[in-house]
């Protein structure tokens, strides 16, 4: 481990990531022109793109620091020089992801500018599917169901003007009915949405749904003070309905491509076999 000049230290990754991540990062370098950062062309380059020096200046890093990740020698960098490293570099969202992958640390820039809204065509693709199916947001509102997911669960998209799986769950006495097994969920659920909100605990829609959570349900409060964390698997989900007596389904889990935030759910009917 090699600390960093910014105080901050992370496991190095193998030499196979290092070396990617640092041809990646000179890859990208020789693609911006001075005029593209905002600098004078100055003399005559012979090479195109920016000068090392130029991207540690511009990154407040030194050029040796700079250089070494070029390098992929073992070195740990901060997610905010990853952060700035991407900006002067005009990184693509894809390629900034890629970046903190290879990286192997969060991006505290992480889909902010994702936050809010539902893509157009994400109600149309929901429709088309028939098993019960709904789209979460990383603060777990639903943006999207259809009228399987709506029938299932009773109306409840319907009666809440803004609907929450997690307020739902905790703060909706009709969830208890609804859901088999409700205390083994409830508990499960909450280390599911630490997982998913660790990255954004300091924004205003997850701290609202966590302070409305904390002080109007002591399960939720009681289980959010254990600090679990475990990913969302799917499995089986029983639900016993107020007219259709009780339901198996085999829930299934995707994370969109294009907003990796949202979430996808089915919930499958019958001996379905899959992982989420």
């Amino acid at each position: 481990m090699t600390t960093s000049p910014h105080g901050a230290a992370s496991q190095d990754g193998s030499p196979l990531r290092r070396q990617a991540l640092g041809e990646f990062v000179r890859s990208a370098r020789s693609r911006i022109t001075p005029q593209m950062a905002g600098l004078p062309e100055g003399m005559r380059r012979r090479t195109p793109g920016l000068r090392r020096e130029e991207v540690a200046q511009l990154c407040g890093i030194s050029v040796t620091w700079y250089t070494w990740i070029e390098q992929g020698r073992e070195v740990s960098v901060s997610p905010s020089v990853w952060s700035r490293i991407a900006g002067v570099l005009q990184l693509a969202r894809a390629e900034r992801a890629y970046l903190f992958d290879l990286a192997d640390c969060a991006d505290p820039q992480h889909a902010r500018d994702d936050a809010g809204g539902t893509p157009g065509p994400l109600q149309e693709c929901v429709n088309a599917i028939n098993a019960p199916a709904y789209v979460l947001d990383r603060a777990w509102n639903v943006l999207a169901y259809n009228e399987p997911l709506r029938d299932l669960f009773d109306d409840w998209p319907t009666r809440d003007p803004e609907p929450n799986l997690l307020r739902y769950i905790f703060m909706d006495p009709a969830a208890r009915d609804l859901v088999v097994d409700w205390d083994q969920r409830a508990r499960r659920v909450v280390a599911e949405f630490r997982a998913d909100a660790g990255a954004h605990l300091d924004e205003a829609a997850v701290l609202g749904l966590l302070d409305t959570l904390n002080r109007q349900s002591a399960v939720f409060a009681h289980w959010w003070t254990r600090h679990a964390v475990v990913e969302r698997e799917g499995g089986l989900r029983e639900f016993q309905h107020p007219r259709d007596g009780k339901l198996a389904f085999q829930q299934i889990t995707f994370r969109l491509a294009t907003h990796p935030d949202l979430k996808l759910v089915m919930l499958l009917s019958g001996a379905v076999q899959a992982e989420a």
